[in-house]
């Protein structure tokens, strides 16, 4: 393992609860539409900040859009419906409404109630949305909603959701062909597109290990798409 992802330095984003805390909490797990449902709501935070909080209606929209969403889903009003209200009763989902909205509009709280960077939601967000990728997809995934300079910036910050006394990401096990490591979220899912169609995965033992810019290249390039 590189020694920079070994003594990688803490984010300088200022944390919004204990470290040891936010370490030490139980992972939430969700199921298909609440990992949609708190996945498109983050996106959207960062990608178009002057459109957050969403409407039951942009939400759902966000839901069921057919880009930069794999599986693509069909959710009904109902369904977004009932994924907010267990969401809220996690503390993963607020509301806003009052003066300035005619009507509740929603906002996650993934990044206060995990306790993570930008780049680290950035990461997390992609995950829930596309299922399992490589750190080159998920450079060029994420580049509207954080700014990684590197495949190696992506791999750090992996390294801080996977060193957690519950790791948030995880490993996959290299499928036949593959010469890249794949990553998916811990949150929930374990059918094939939360895993890449592979085998179940287990939780890494320390960082991830690194891959080749050139390796990263080559898998982001073969996907042909982006966020």
């Amino acid at each position: 393992m590189d020694s920079q992802l070994r003594h990688c330095p803490i984010r300088a984003e200022a944390p919004s609860c204990s470290r040891t805390a936010c370490l030490s909490m139980t992972l939430p797990t969700l199921d298909a539409v609440e990992r949609r449902v708190v996945g498109a709501l983050a996106e959207k935070a960062l990608a178009t900040p002057d459109q957050y909080p969403l409407s039951l209606n942009a939400l759902r929209a966000a839901c069921n859009q057919k880009s930069a969403r794999d599986p693509v889903m069909s959710v009904s009003e109902r369904e977004v419906t009932d994924a907010i209200q267990r969401l809220q009763r996690r503390g993963l989902v607020g509301t806003t409404s009052g003066s300035g909205h005619r009507v509740s509009k929603f906002r996650h709280n993934l990044d206060r109630g995990l306790d993570l960077s930008r780049r680290e939601l950035a990461i997390l967000t992609v995950l829930l949305l596309r299922g399992a990728q490589t750190s080159g997809e998920l450079r060029q995934r994420t580049a509207r909603l954080a700014d990684f300079a590197s495949v190696e910036g992506v791999e750090e910050a992996l390294w801080m959701l996977a060193d957690r006394d519950q790791p948030i990401v995880r490993t996959l096990p290299r499928g036949s062909g593959q010469s890249t490591d794949r990553y998916t979220h811990q949150l929930g899912g374990t059918d094939g597109h939360e895993t890449g169609g592979h085998q179940e995965a287990s939780s890494p033992t320390g960082a991830p290990p690194v891959v080749s810019s050139e390796d990263a290249s080559a898998s982001a390039s073969s996907t042909g798409t982006g966020m």
